[in-house]
């Protein structure tokens, strides 16, 4: 009788899920690197988390992502949670240890300044302030990396200030919160300045702030990566901006979790970018 080893599985838990583009980019590092595994969609609803994530590591699961709306009720699931999934107030990444027990984490905040440190890399994020669009779960994960990359301070804005607020009672009094309607204003001597909400995404409304502020010398990112040039990079770089898109995020989040689950470091590269853009 053949003792056959466990093919290693994960996945991402979201719902809807269906048009998540990391089935592909795992399932491209899995044949690159020739390793055993797969890794699958899963929509799952919200009442039915608990019991999924239990019965995943009896399937063969070693882990798996998690996106909208899980990721902060997973932190009340999980047996174990990382410092900066703690601060964050959500995680995307989750290990099944040998032992039993779920481990929580965030990775956004890493991906986010690794796509920015590899697509912009004369970007000096201590040498002004940030300004930051947004107020959700996006914008938690980058305001906690762009502090702990030295960033002075951080300018943000939301639609409705009372979010805003709530990141500045979070994180401190580095956080400065700008009304929506003067958020044009932030751009003034911002070095960095990024798009965490999901305007000017398919199907969303358009990216309506003025942009006159901006400096030629910023570095300018947008989280949305549908469409991948998005109006708002686009205006930005007619001003003579360095724009980075959105893919590089995703990418770059989901090597940590690769790694851990498969025993591989994946490279993210420009092959990497075509095999997920498709």
């Amino acid at each position: 009788m053949t003792d056959h080893p466990r093919i290693p599985l994960a996945g991402v838990i979201g719902s809807p899920i269906a048009h998540s583009r990391s089935p592909r980019l795992h399932a491209y590092w899995l044949r690159k690197y020739g390793l055993a595994g797969h890794y699958v969609p899963m929509d799952v609803a919200q009442a039915d988390l608990a019991e999924v994530l239990r019965a995943l590591p009896k399937a063969g699961f070693v882990g798996c992502n998690v996106t909208i709306p899980h990721k902060e009720t997973v932190l009340q699931l999980a047996d174990v949670v990382t410092d900066r999934a703690s601060l964050i107030g959500a995680a995307n990444t989750l290990i099944f240890r040998k032992d039993g027990k779920i481990h929580a984490d965030n990775t956004d905040g890493y991906g986010f300044i690794a796509n920015l440190r590899q697509n912009a890399p004369d970007w000096k994020p201590a040498s002004g302030p940030a300004a930051v669009f947004g107020a959700g779960g996006a914008a938690r994960a980058i305001v906690a990396s762009l502090l702990e990359v030295g960033v002075p301070e951080i300018r943000v804005t939301n639609r409705t200030r009372p979010r805003a607020e709530g990141l500045r009672a979070e994180f401190g009094a580095k956080v400065v919160v700008c009304d929506w309607v003067q958020a044009g204003n932030m751009l003034d001597d911002a070095v960095t300045v990024v798009n965490t909400s999901s305007l000017g995404m398919v199907g969303k409304p358009e990216f309506l702030v003025p942009l006159d502020g901006l400096m030629a010398s910023a570095v300018v990112t947008d989280l949305v990566y549908t469409p991948l040039r998005t109006k708002f990079l686009d205006t930005a770089a007619a001003m003579g901006c360095t724009t980075v898109d959105g893919l590089g995020m995703l990418l770059h989040q989901a090597a940590p979790g690769f790694e851990r689950w498969f025993g591989k470091r994946p490279e993210v590269d420009q092959a990497t970018r075509d095999a997920v853009l498709g």
